[in-house]
């Protein structure tokens, strides 16, 4: 544990960019050999858009780095923060609890948040917009939600009042784990039985970009899968039902093409229609019953 903390006290910058590339260069490879859905587009063209927006979420959190070193500095030297209140405590529990704290506040939260708040919801529309999700969907956030995003995370900082080398830390298991569970790859279900029940699974997360509600609103977690239990968040879908996409940009001129995807957070909301059309039917449902 001393050299994991070593390591990420110092981590350069060139080792962060190889997390972020390698993890995406493993999934590929992987979704070439085993792929969930054979899908028929031009995985390179697709790519493309993708990282686009990865490019921008980079420039993004590089602007703004110095916040959350200043941020972590200051909680940890005035005390700030429950990793500073608790009990001292052996080193792997330290670095679990805030791992948990700042994957909650840093990731489920502003998720979840996302998905209430009308008008962040319209930023982060542009995500579950792809059709094609794969392990490039990982990045794939409006360069308004990278900024919203980056705020919850300063917060999730200072709440756990983290050092710097737990968020570090923090921030490559996000990337890593963000790849992972967006590739389009599937685990035997046994595996995924167990290992959901800790990490967010490929299984798991393919069921948030189903097109429709409620599983849209599902499944929030990035790194661990306790916090969708704990909440009520958490459901299953096989993979035969699942559809990509979100039900109110159907169109392919809407969906895959940068300048319309960077234009739908200035547009009028459109409210769900695949929630309207499920109600309907269960009504229809009831009143046949």
């Amino acid at each position: 544990m001393e050299k994991l903390i070593t390591y990420f006290e110092t981590i350069p910058s060139t080792h962060r960019s190889a997390i972020l590339v390698g993890g995406i260069a493993l999934f590929w490879l992987l979704e070439g050999a085993f792929p969930l859905f054979r899908f028929s587009y031009n995985k390179w063209r697709h790519a493309g858009l993708n990282i686009f927006f990865t490019l921008t979420t980079i420039v993004v959190n590089f602007a703004l780095a110095f916040v959350l070193v200043k941020a972590s500095d200051w909680a940890v030297a005035r005390g700030v923060g429950v990793l500073q209140w608790l009990p001292q405590l052996p080193l792997w529990a330290f670095t679990l609890v805030g791992l948990l704290l700042l994957d909650l506040v840093g990731a489920w939260c502003i998720h979840w948040t996302e998905h209430k708040v009308k008008w962040m919801w319209r930023f982060h529309l542009i995500h579950h917009t792809d059709t094609h999700v794969d392990t490039t969907t990982a990045n794939r956030h409006h360069p308004g939600e990278s900024v919203f995003r980056f705020a919850f995370t300063t917060l999730a900082v200072v709440l756990a009042g983290a050092p710097m080398w737990l968020v570090f830390l923090y921030q490559a298991l996000s990337v890593a784990l963000s790849q992972f569970n967006h590739a389009n790859i599937t685990l035997p279900e046994r595996l995924d039985r167990v290992l959901s029940w800790v990490l967010v699974t490929p299984n798991m997360h393919h069921v948030h970009h189903h097109y429709v509600q409620p599983y849209t609103d599902s499944n929030y977690g990035n790194i661990f899968s306790i916090w969708d239990r704990l909440f009520g968040t958490f459901r299953r879908l096989d993979a035969d039902q699942l559809t990509y996409g979100i039900d109110t940009h159907q169109l392919p001129e809407e969906h895959s093409h940068m300048g319309s995807l960077l234009k739908i957070p200035f547009q009028k909301y459109r409210p769900p229609v695949g929630a309207a059309s499920l109600d309907s039917e269960r009504s229809t449902t009831r009143r046949s019953g």
